[in-house]
């Protein structure tokens, strides 16, 4: 697959991403926004100093890791008939997880290891004041990502994303959220880390079992991150990772743009799947039309008509709207 490469942008500050970037809502390559983090620094001396630093902050505490075996290449993945992953989960202290990344560098065919997703104050307390950055607010919990050379399946998330390459090399594919009926999404119920994954490998497309991918892969974007560089991924872009490098970290930054007394639009989802989706086509077409008007207000504002005292949940939702929608549902999802 030949992808567009992503846009880039040097020496961004948070008035350049507050009011440029990210309102335009497409990903960016943020080019040495970590090139002065000591952890940075460290590793581009060499990996063992890289993991130095790291130790630095551990401690002998357990952290979840997932293990796969050599002959899934390094590919995190469901088994073949999509009833569980091709991976275990387990525990481990954080240094032997390090030095076991060291050990296995020059193998073949190592086993696949990661440490996914651990909010930084806990796994190295200490490590998120010395490299940091004010691309985000101060109160957005930074995770770290450890692991050898990986693959993470094609998936959204449900939140804004900047993360930085610590050591090592990633490489980012990207495909726009419209792109969702191309990419060939898994089982909603079982994913390999709570949002659902495209069933395609991009790196090697099975057009025959998957033809519309041809029609994703033609918008794609990619890029290859250094340590120091970043990644805005904007809301519900699908992604691919892969770690180029037999030992790399990276740190991302998820916070939610939404207000916080609002609803989960996932749970409005599941929802729509239980009460929207099996009926009959006419009424999801009539459904689809009441969605469009009233929820996405593509054409104008549906309450624009109605004084501000009757519009009710069609008005601003303040925390006591929210409140009461929620009981609603409540008793709404409590009957047979």
């Amino acid at each position: 697959m030949t992808a567009q490469a992503l846009p880039e942008i040097a020496n961004v500050d948070r008035r350049t991403f507050d009011n440029e970037i990210r309102p335009a809502g497409r990903p960016v390559v943020l080019r040495q926004v970590g090139r002065d983090w000591p952890a940075v620094q460290a590793a581009q001396r060499s990996a063992e100093e890289g993991v130095a630093y790291l130790q630095r902050f551990s401690h002998g505490e357990p952290v979840a890791a997932i293990l796969g075996e050599p002959s899934i290449g390094g590919r995190f993945f469901y088994n073949d008939d999509l009833t569980g992953m091709n991976f275990v989960r387990g525990q481990t202290p954080l240094d032997p997880f390090l030095a076991r990344l060291l050990r296995d560098r020059d193998r073949s065919e190592p086993f696949a290891m990661a440490v996914q997703s651990v909010p930084l104050p806990t796994l190295l307390p200490g490590f998120a004041e010395a490299n940091a950055t004010d691309l985000v607010a101060p109160d957005v919990v930074p995770r770290i990502w450890l692991g050898n050379a990986i693959r993470v399946a094609t998936h959204y998330d449900l939140m804004e994303n900047i993360g930085v390459v610590v050591m090592g090399r990633r490489r980012f594919t990207l495909f726009p959220p419209d792109q969702v009926a191309n990419l060939y999404m898994g089982p909603l119920e079982l994913t390999p880390a709570g949002t659902p994954v495209s069933l395609v490998d991009p790196d090697a497309p099975d057009l025959a079992r998957f033809p519309r991918f041809a029609d994703a892969a033609k918008v794609a974007q990619t890029a290859t991150l250094a340590p120091g560089d970043a990644i805005y991924i904007p809301f519900h872009w699908w992604h691919a990772v892969e770690s180029l490098d037999p030992v790399n970290a990276f740190v991302n930054y998820w916070w939610n743009a939404a207000p916080a007394e609002l609803g989960n639009p996932y749970d409005a989802l599941l929802h729509a799947l239980l009460a929207i989706a099996p009926l009959p086509a006419d009424q999801r077409d009539a459904f689809r039309a009441v969605f469009d008007h009233l929820v996405f207000r593509g054409q104008s504002d549906p309450a624009a008509h109605l004084p501000d005292a009757a519009k009710g949940v069609l008005g601003p939702i303040d925390a006591t709207t929210a409140a009461r929608i929620r009981a609603t549902l409540r008793d709404g999802l409590a009957r047979p």
